[in-house]
């Protein structure tokens, strides 16, 4: 280990303070609104019909533990040791990457590269992330971290990314190949939720609510976190789950735009009855937006994107457009609505795998030698995207700086720690990045 003089000590404190000092200054995030009716059942709409029915998991015979002796104890005097301090717990900013590359197995070109992904190893990662990110000994002392004012029933809603689902084929039981979500690693995130904090799984609210009618949740993704969780309630296109509700049941769902062109848009009434969201964004490119990361991901959330002409959302996330302004983003004016500011308990990113582009398949990377096989841990959605697309611009690097934009006004705006750096070198000065390899 390298010595430490005195000059450099002291350097380091100093910077140390003066990043403490400006996370003080910064505006607290909105409280969420409080909920002053029930939330609606899974019976406020048609049940889906599956096109097959979920798989029974088939019982495994439990390993016994191989007998071994324990010596007994030899009466010898040892000298009591002192007390040491409790080590502090991770910083609020702080971003744990998992990175196995056990964890895919796809050669990128032969069948659905879902059916390549090794469950043990996902979830072995998702109790590390749970770990590193809290400090704590187990994936159940991660969530009493969490939610620690967690009470029996409770909403928990988990916002995935089902883009193109519509370009998969535009049914429940497509089979194409362009990225969406892994069913893997929100099961593996479930089952921390409901074998270590005690969740009901019926309290559990898995969606997409795209433009207002919802994304198909294909029967490749839904089926087996059902088989393992059947009271889950999903919400997306009601062919195959619970058609998402955007009755504008309270005025805090309303979105209002800082840039003068947008007309209001609402919030699914999901996130107003929920007491906790998890948002679980996928690590990929984009067409228009520079990249498409958890503050993107909630485009998902609210009942229209596109109204034609000016009143475009995406107008204001690319610079081809005239109308895009540094100091204006629709995507932090999304995330700072209280429903999802204050409410959000975790990002997880999902990068098992990695696409070039919004609407196409994953490919190899050449910084990771093959698929990702990451996993991103976060209470701060304003770092794990920075360290997401840090690592998509070391991988791709005509991503412009531009891509940049709209985390620093969501610093700006009391949302979580801009920092842009390098996860493959020097790393990180305000953001506390953690990379754990399994």
């Amino acid at each position: 280990m390298k010595s430490i003089d005195r000059r450099r000590f002291l350097k380091g404190v100093l910077a140390g303070l003066g990043a403490w000092l400006l996370a003080r200054c910064r505006p607290a995030v909105p409280s969420p609104p409080t909920v002053t009716s029930a939330p609606p059942t899974a019976g406020v709409a048609p049940s889906p019909t599956p096109t097959g029915a979920p798989p029974t998991p088939a019982p495994q015979a439990a390993i016994a533990p191989t007998a071994t002796s324990v010596p007994s104890p030899t009466a010898t005097a040892t000298s009591t040791p002192s007390p040491t301090a409790p080590p502090s717990p991770p910083r609020a900013n702080r971003v744990a990457h998992v990175h196995s590359p056990a964890a895919t197995y796809w050669d990128f070109a032969s069948g659905w590269y879902g059916d390549h992904v090794d469950q043990a190893v996902v979830d072995a990662m998702v109790e590390e992330g749970l770990r590193q990110l809290t400090g704590a000994s187990s994936a159940a002392d991660a969530w009493t971290v969490l939610l620690p004012d967690y009470r029996p029933g409770q909403k928990i809603a988990i916002k995935v990314n089902f883009n193109n689902s519509d370009r998969n084929g535009g049914n429940c039981s497509q089979q194409g190949n362009i990225i969406d979500g892994l069913p893997q690693p929100v099961l593996a995130l479930v089952r921390t939720l409901v074998e270590g904090r005690g969740v009901d799984p019926a309290d559990i609210w898995i969606y997409d609510a795209t433009v207002g009618r919802g994304r198909f949740l294909p029967d490749r993704f839904r089926l087996p976190i059902q088989a393992a969780y059947p009271g889950i309630v999903f919400w997306g296109r009601k062919e195959c789950a619970q058609p998402p509700p955007f009755d504008h049941v309270d005025e805090s769902l309303r979105i209002s735009f800082s840039a003068p062109t947008l007309t209001d848009r609402w919030l699914t009434d999901l996130l107003y009855w929920a007491t906790y969201l998890i948002n679980i964004p996928i690590l990929k490119r984009h067409g228009i937006h520079p990249v498409t990361l958890g503050f993107k991901n909630h485009f998902g959330s609210i009942d229209n994107v596109v109204r034609g002409g000016e009143d475009d959302l995406h107008q204001y996330l690319t610079t081809r457009s005239p109308l895009y302004q540094p100091t204006l983003s629709p995507l932090v004016d999304i995330y700072a609505n209280p429903n999802i500011a204050g409410k959000t308990v975790l990002t997880m990113g999902d990068g098992l795998f990695g696409a070039p582009g919004a609407v196409q398949p994953p490919i190899p990377w050449k910084t990771f030698g093959g698929a990702p096989n990451s996993l991103f841990f976060s209470r701060d959605p304003v770092a794990i995207d920075c360290v997401m697309c840090d690592l998509l611009r070391s991988e791709w690097r005509g991503i412009p700086g531009d891509a940049y934009d709209y985390l620093r006004l969501a610093a700006d705006r009391g949302l979580g720690t801009f920092e842009a750096g390098d996860p493959w070198g020097s790393g990180y000065r305000y953001i506390d990045y953690v990379r754990v390899d399994l």
